[in-house]
């Protein structure tokens, strides 16, 4: 059972349709803040776990606030 591009055609404008252009531009900058945390992280090993955390509901908290704001 192979996926063909019409069928990955038929599911992107669904996921378009249900979650508009600008909620799915906002995840992706999301994730990308998120992966762009990870691999902070990974560089700063001298952090403690709470330090981490920290930043990281930090960077939700402002997340937040810029989709509240817009």
């Amino acid at each position: 059972m192979n996926i063909g591009v019409w069928q990955i055609v038929i599911i992107a404008v669904v996921v378009v349709l249900l979650f508009g252009r600008g909620k799915i531009s906002e995840l992706m900058g999301d994730v990308a803040k998120g992966i762009t945390s990870f691999k902070k992280g990974l560089n700063e090993p001298e952090d403690t776990a709470e330090t981490i955390e920290a930043k990281a509901s930090e960077t939700v908290n402002k997340a937040k606030d810029e989709s509240k704001a817009s």
